[in-house]
């Protein structure tokens, strides 16, 4: 009997003893780490929907970085709602305190539950992430790749919650030393202790640190302006700015202008692949460091016009640069062929910085490049006689389109001005772009809108959409490119609490189906996507490859311009895009 009683209660033993040691060891995680179940739940929900499609395909490592910043939101989140219940709710209710097993269980379930659902969500996201990148023809993940998301989103989470209550503590410690030292009742000090830190941290960012910051970013890419590719060779011809002849030295136009006026096409290239004479393209360029000033740079720039005849070719394009400097050479060597070198390109720097760095730091610089180039331009264009004009057309990419809207008041404006306007990628702050946009004739969607039937104003993600609608495109006409997957266009702070039309309406072509919008988790997406926007093949996100050609010749086809002359050199554009990619 005593045998057979041992025997029967072994397994309870062995049970309570597995119980015992599973509360401890939570005991000692709360110990270490303070956790928060509530917080745990809603950090697995919004790590849950960081995984879920965005507009472009991420890898393993990305994603762990994007998904351990939203968990962390998420774990934050769910302690406010913590407190919040605790604060208002349980005072209020009467609500026994349950055995000890049943929140150790409680506890446990939330942990599996959180730490299962996640793993589960990375075996969905490895799949919607080939299927995303089905889309774009691209090499998909492995889901045992992806993973490894999760041991990376948790180190991360970890870093900025231990950032924040690193923070907490600062409070306390100041709430403290304001009740010690100036009285301050102690249910107002931490207030109080807030508000002088977040004021001193937003003082500090918007003054000292934020200069300090833009201050280095600025200087370090200074550093690489002053770099030259080894390919990028001082031009000896005239028509190019930085060669002997002209009124720009060398060394001032910066990494990205020598780049652009030492690689174009000359006349003997172009007439091989076209199979006719032509002329010496031109193309002007002034750096920040030509000239004293946006005005000196941009009056410089004019004088180089002059000095190269520029004024004289069929064609003139002002272009408006990105950030750094740079210039889309697909765009510009396709106006030159087309043309067979009869043209005029002319740009500026207006800063050091990449796009975004320069948006943040100074967006003003931009519109205020893009108004002044043009308007020189157009004041010494406007002085010959109309008979003796080149065509005038615009172009910007990216940032640049916004520098180059800018120099207009709106669409009576461009056609009273311009022979034709092409915009890539346009940011989604663009002024001009969102009215067109908005205004958009009912029915059609956001991601290929048609505005004002198509009569002036066209927006494309392929070569077909320009035809699109089959009816007459008024001269001068206005096209902008724009991929329903380019984050640059798509991207806006009103992500973060208002569902877009192009998350509501029918999805783009190469956007998963499965995307949908979430509050603050979709804007963090399509923000994170911005530093991807160029990392997919051509035609997907913000590479538009040679459809800049196709827009060129719908906007302002030479005469007797065919769809097989733009097949002849489409290859050629290729290779030239290849080739910079590898040199630079």
């Amino acid at each position: 009997m005593t045998r057979s009683g041992t025997g029967a209660t072994a397994p309870k033993r062995v049970r309570d003893s597995r119980i015992v040691r599973a509360r401890l060891l939570i005991r000692r995680i709360e110990r270490v780490v303070d956790l928060n179940y509530v917080g745990l739940v809603v950090a697995g929900l919004f790590f849950a929907w960081s995984v879920t499609p965005s507009l472009l395909p991420r890898d393993w490592m990305f994603q762990g970085l994007i998904s351990g910043i939203n968990a962390a939101m998420g774990y934050g989140a769910g302690c406010v709602l913590e407190w919040l219940f605790r604060k208002f709710a349980v005072p209020r209710i009467q609500i026994s305190q349950p055995p000890d097993w049943v929140t150790s269980t409680v506890k446990i379930a939330v942990l599996l539950t959180v730490v299962g659902g996640a793993g589960y969500m990375l075996i969905l996201a490895a799949q919607w992430q080939r299927q995303l990148t089905t889309l774009m023809d691209m090499a998909g993940t492995s889901t045992s790749a992806y993973l490894r998301t999760g041991g990376l989103s948790l180190l991360v989470a970890a870093a900025v919650v231990a950032v924040f209550r690193s923070l907490r503590a600062l409070v306390r410690w100041v709430a403290r030393q304001l009740n010690r030292w100036v009285r301050i009742p102690r249910t107002l000090a931490p207030a109080v202790g807030i508000f002088l830190i977040a004021f001193l941290t937003v003082t500090l960012f918007n003054g000292v640190l934020a200069k300090a910051l833009f201050a280095v970013a600025n200087s370090a890419f200074s550093v690489r302006n002053d770099q030259t590719s080894p390919a990028a060779i001082q031009p000896t011809l005239p028509e190019r700015s930085g060669s002997p002849a002209s009124l720009v030295p060398w060394k001032t136009l910066g990494s990205e202008g020598r780049w652009f006026v030492s690689q174009g096409l000359d006349a003997n290239t172009i007439g091989l692949v076209t199979g006719r004479v032509s002329e010496e393209p031109i193309r002007v360029y002034t750096g920040l460091e030509s000239a004293d000033s946006p005005e000196a740079q941009a009056d410089l720039a004019v004088s180089e016009l002059d000095r190269t005849g520029a004024f004289d070719r069929s064609v003139l394009v002002v272009v408006t640069t990105t950030g750094t400097g740079w210039v889309n050479s697909t765009a510009a060597n396709a106006i030159e062929m087309m043309y067979h070198g009869d043209t005029a390109i002319v740009a500026t720097q207006y800063s050091y910085l990449p796009s975004v760095l320069s948006f943040l730091a100074d967006s003003t610089k931009v519109a205020e490049a893009g108004k002044l180039l043009f308007d020189k331009v157009y004041e010494r264009l406007s002085a010959r006689p109309m008979n003796e004009r080149p065509k005038l057309l615009v172009y910007g990419e990216s940032l640049g389109s916004q520098g180059s809207e800018s120099a207009f008041d709106g669409i009576a404006d461009i056609r009273a001005k311009v022979d034709g306007a092409l915009w890539v990628g346009p940011p989604n702050s663009n002024r001009i772009w969102r009215q067109f946009v908005s205004r958009r004739d009912p029915g059609s969607p956001e991601v290929e809108p048609v505005y004002a039937d198509g009569l002036v104003v066209r927006f494309a993600g392929d070569s077909g959409d320009l035809a699109q609608p089959p009816r007459a495109w008024l001269a001068p006409r206005i096209a902008y490119l724009q991929h329903p997957s380019d984050p640059i266009v798509w991207w806006s702070p009103d992500l973060l609490f208002s569902r877009p039309d192009w998350l509501e309406e029918t999805r783009g072509d190469d956007v998963s189906p499965e995307m949908t919008w979430r509050p603050v988790v979709t804007f963090w997406q399509v923000a994170a996507d911005l530093t991807n926007a160029t990392s997919v093949r051509t035609g997907h996100g913000h590479r538009y490859g040679t459809l800049v050609l196709d827009a060129w010749a719908a906007l302002l086809p030479p005469p007797g311009w065919t769809a097989q002359d733009s097949e002849r050199i489409r290859p050629v554009l290729d290779a030239l895009d290849d080739y910079e990619r590898e040199a630079k």
